[in-house]
């Protein structure tokens, strides 16, 4: 399945950004790529550039990479919810109180790469074990209906994404 067999009512237009990120590759393999192509990058970073924000107010690379995590795992659920008929409206999340209470600064670098090599190991398992009929379940997460597919995109290009602001803005 493919980012251009999304319909546009599967997903909210404030996705719209991540979804024309994820480019037009299949779902796993965008997501396979994607890990590929992040780790890659945040390996590169040497350890003393983790804690430099381009801005003030603005994340770290530690808090940016954590922030990355956070949503992998806040989207993973929401997926795994809808995909078995979850009926509930989960709730949304807040961005910045996320990353004021993780503490990401605190952390090595090579804990968050840990972190995150398990949860998008774990987020390609999920998505590998799900049949089309469960890609094509909804449900509503932050006041807005979403498919279980167009979440996965959504992870792709949020994190094609930051790697972008990574690469154009702290290095």
């Amino acid at each position: 399945m493919k980012v251009s067999q999304l319909q546009k009512e599967e997903y909210h237009t404030f996705y719209q950004t991540y979804i024309d990120k994820a480019g037009d590759l299949d779902l796993l393999e965008g997501l396979e790529f994607g890990f590929k192509e992040t780790l890659e990058l945040f390996e590169s970073i040497p350890n003393e550039v983790y804690d430099y924000a381009y801005a003030e107010g603005k994340w770290t690379i530690k808090e940016l990479l954590q922030h990355i995590i956070d949503t992998e795992r806040v989207f993973a659920y929401r997926a795994l919810c809808f995909a078995r008929k979850e009926r509930a409206v989960l709730p949304g999340f807040n961005e910045d109180d996320y990353a004021d209470c993780s503490f990401a600064n605190r952390r090595t670098k090579d804990d968050l790469l840990e972190e995150y090599v398990n949860v998008r190991k774990s987020t390609i398992s999920l998505f590998r074990s799900f049949s089309d009929d469960m890609l094509f379940q909804n449900g509503v997460a932050s006041d807005v209906n979403i498919t279980v597919r167009a979440i996965g995109f959504i992870l792709v290009g949020h994190e094609k994404h930051h790697c972008m602001v990574v690469a154009e803005r702290y290095l």
